[in-house]
């Protein structure tokens, strides 16, 4: 994936996340929705997570002269335990 796609990628998710974010409060007299709403933001959140360690994995080869199609999409586990 190349970095244009994967910013585009990034946008689409922050922008559904903050809608995610704006609608919760919409169905807050909804359990259903609300616990959907909430669902949902978590996996917008781990994918956001997903797809930035990408970009930054893409950015580093480019920097030390490698090919960046070499970066690998990490799964959900090992992005979600890395400290920040």
């Amino acid at each position: 994936m190349a970095d244009e796609s994967l910013l585009n990628r990034i946008e689409a998710l922050v922008a559904e996340e903050h809608a995610l974010q704006h609608r919760e409060a919409d169905d807050a007299s909804d359990e259903d929705k609300l616990e959907d709403d909430r669902q949902r933001l978590a996996q917008v959140s781990v994918e956001l997570d997903r797809c930035w360690d990408l970009l930054r994995q893409r950015r580093a080869r480019r920097r030390a002269g490698e090919d960046p199609e070499q970066a690998t999409v990490r799964d959900a586990d090992t992005v979600e335990k890395y400290l920040q």
